[in-house]
């Protein structure tokens, strides 16, 4: 089914949205409901389920745009199953990769404006420095691997594009660590949590405002590429969980462990810090999620 809704609550930047149509990918993900709660005044918006655009097959989407009644495309929707991805990479490419790529070619036959969302698993998490937007590429697994592919064919479309990289997305909405936390938080005195991957919770409202805010930027002249965008402060997951049992009451204990002794079937980054000095072009700056993390909570207990 596809859910179209008339926004009624913030200001399409400086540019003004009366009238805009946004078409979005994605409809049940953390961002897609975010995005949807979201509308700028003035701007309407249609979300496709997976019934109205299946990401395997990326001829479908294309005509999905092609047909739409839209002013600008968001993609928000993505294989986001990481460790799933190192035994079925050929399928996370096609909805990661060729997908978006198919999206984009649309726009730029349109002269749509399209954005895309990535990820910081494109790059390999060495060193301690945020990467910057234009630091090489290197994915340490699928995941990764798959993303890349989908931000390479989002630029060779050669439309106007914008591909935003993000980590750590959270929200009160479907499985993220927050949720997982709060649960084990009730069922157990105490868990162990990695401590040595560093990077930028990022609540997924603030995702969406950024990503509104951008696309009306892109329609008013500006050029796309890459951004970045994470929360801060940057910090451990054994901090931010940390955060998250103190913030929501719960006296589970929270026991700094090493990667290797948390093995997965697919390697995360250590760094995942983000460089996002970029945000100022679009009037943006890092979000604080820890008052992201409070509205969450606010929310859940709701």
């Amino acid at each position: 089914m596809v859910a179209a809704v008339a926004g009624a609550r913030r200001g399409w930047g400086a540019v003004g949205g009366n009238g805009v149509k946004v078409l979005v990918f994605g409809q049940t993900g953390q961002v897609a409901q975010e995005l949807a709660r979201r509308l700028p005044d003035g701007v309407s918006a249609q979300f496709l389920g997976r019934n109205q655009a299946d990401l395997t097959d990326p001829v479908s989407c294309a005509a999905v745009v092609a047909a739409a009644d839209a002013d600008v495309v968001i993609n928000a929707a993505a294989w986001t199953a990481v460790d799933r991805a190192e035994a079925e990479e050929t399928a996370a490419t096609v909805v990661n990769g060729a997908a978006p790529g198919a999206m984009a070619r649309a726009c730029a036959a349109r002269a749509l404006p399209f954005l895309h969302l990535s990820t910081d698993y494109v790059f390999d998490g060495a060193g301690e420095r945020p990467f910057k937007v234009d630091d090489p590429v290197a994915p340490l697994g699928a995941y990764g691997r798959s993303k890349l592919a989908g931000e390479r064919a989002v630029f060779a479309a050669g439309g106007t594009a914008l591909v935003l990289r993000t980590s750590w997305v959270v929200s009160a909405h479907g499985a993220n660590f927050v949720k997982t936390m709060l649960r084990l938080g009730r069922e157990r005195s105490s868990l162990t949590v990695v401590a040595d991957q560093i990077g930028g919770p990022t609540p997924a409202a603030d995702i969406a405002d950024a990503l509104y805010r951008m696309a009306a930027a892109l329609r008013a002249g500006a050029k796309g590429g890459v951004q970045h965008f994470s929360g801060a402060p940057d910090t451990s997951w054994a901090d931010f969980a940390r955060v998250i049992m103190a913030r929501a009451g719960l006296p589970c204990a929270v026991v700094d462990i090493a990667s290797s002794a948390y093995p997965t079937p697919a390697k995360r980054p250590l760094n995942s810090r983000l460089d996002c000095t970029g945000l100022a072009e679009f009037g943006l700056q890092r979000p604080d999620w820890r008052v992201g993390l409070d509205k969450i909570l606010q929310e859940l207990a709701a």
